[in-house]
């Protein structure tokens, strides 16, 4: 089957929805099947089977910043693209999102499949309901990554979506155990923005123990702030942004990943990196993180915004080693679960239905 994957956010800066998209595409890859990504890249194409459709422009949405490309020339490329590649079918990720997956749409030539993965709520949604709508009805087939994205996208366009989930490579992770810390060591990944929660936990380092370590990875508009929040303390490492490797290697090698979202969260995947990572996890009682972490048995979760519950958790984990191993124990059953492999081969079937039904 040729298959294209269509992504509305730069391939090339970090995110869920990018990740996503070309993880999946190896995985289908894996399963004998010839596949191409296309999206916006703000530099060289990171793989190979990636077709790059211009650079992206950073617009606020959800509570963060998305790297979509809304310029003509990269519809231009998106419209050409579609034509000349000659798909079977085409899956559109997050179809409703300005540039060009919205082309994808409003241009078809090919069965579309439109995976959704946002939760909350979406101004643009309210604005132009009655545009997004006409859209999403191109659609042959809706699928959604957690319930919170199903309710957000029934509520905003209405019709039916296939329940699916988000996948980890669980291969990255495998190998032989790292070095253990020299000191205890919790780790932070995430843009720096309010909804990502890293002030809650930089409030809550003042209750750590002193020989207790974070290291903080990737930035964001809050960057500068926080820093100088809790400048002085050696304690606090700045890492920023990671390469997919350096990310693997400091899940295996910190004793607690934390996620102290506070909200706008439709799946957790990072919370399963971690947990392939062997890492136990602390987190915000969020439902998008509830999806995949079970409360005491997976992840510790915790009230988001309260710094003095999150310090307790976080203390409770680095002081308790047989509490840690029954965390990564059950956490890594957990992730196994969510492999990417297992949902490419959930997606073909869906392909296989959609070209069946025309």
């Amino acid at each position: 089957m040729r298959i294209g994957l269509v992504c509305p956010y730069s391939l090339t800066l970090p995110g869920g929805v990018q990740g996503q998209v070309l993880a999946l595409g190896r995985s289908l890859r894996s399963l004998g099947h010839d596949v191409r990504v296309l999206g916006p890249c703000d530099g060289p194409p990171p793989d190979a089977c990636v077709t790059p459709l211009g650079n992206s422009l950073p617009t606020a949405a959800n509570g963060s910043v998305a790297p979509i490309a809304p310029d003509p020339a990269a519809q231009l490329r998106t419209i050409r693209a579609l034509r000349d590649e000659r798909f079977d079918i085409v899956n559109v990720h997050e179809p409703i999102a300005p540039g060009v997956a919205q082309t994808a749409l409003l241009f078809k030539s090919q069965p579309l499949v439109g995976t959704f993965h946002a939760a909350g709520e979406s101004a643009g949604y309210r604005w132009l309901n009655p545009i997004v709508r006409w859209l999403a009805g191109k659609l042959d087939l809706r699928c959604a990554v957690s319930e919170d994205a199903r309710a957000m996208a029934a509520n905003a366009v209405g019709g039916a979506y296939e329940l699916l989930f988000n996948g980890v490579e669980l291969g990255l992770y495998a190998g032989p155990p790292p070095e253990p810390a020299s000191q205890p060591t919790i780790l932070f990944l995430g843009r720096h923005e309010p909804r990502k929660g890293l002030a809650v936990l930089l409030e809550a380092m003042g209750d750590l123990s002193p020989e207790v370590r974070l290291w903080v990875a990737s930035d964001g508009p809050e960057t500068a702030a926080l820093q100088q929040q809790v400048a002085g303390d050696p304690r606090i490492e700045w890492l920023g942004r990671l390469s997919e490797q350096e990310k693997v290697e400091r899940l295996r090698a910190a004793d607690v990943f934390c996620a102290p979202s506070l909200g706008g969260e439709s799946f957790g995947v990072v919370l399963l990196e971690a947990m392939a990572a062997g890492t136990a996890v602390v987190a915000s009682d969020l439902p998008g993180y509830a999806n995949v972490a079970r409360s005491d048995r997976d992840a510790l979760l915790v009230p988001p915004g309260d710094p003095s519950a999150l310090a307790a958790q976080l203390q409770r984990v680095l002081g308790d080693s047989a509490l840690r191993e029954s965390l990564t124990a059950s956490g890594s059953t957990r992730a196994s679960e969510f492999s990417m492999d297992r949902l490419a081969a959930l997606y073909v079937g869906l392909y296989e239905q959609v070209l069946e039904r025309r």
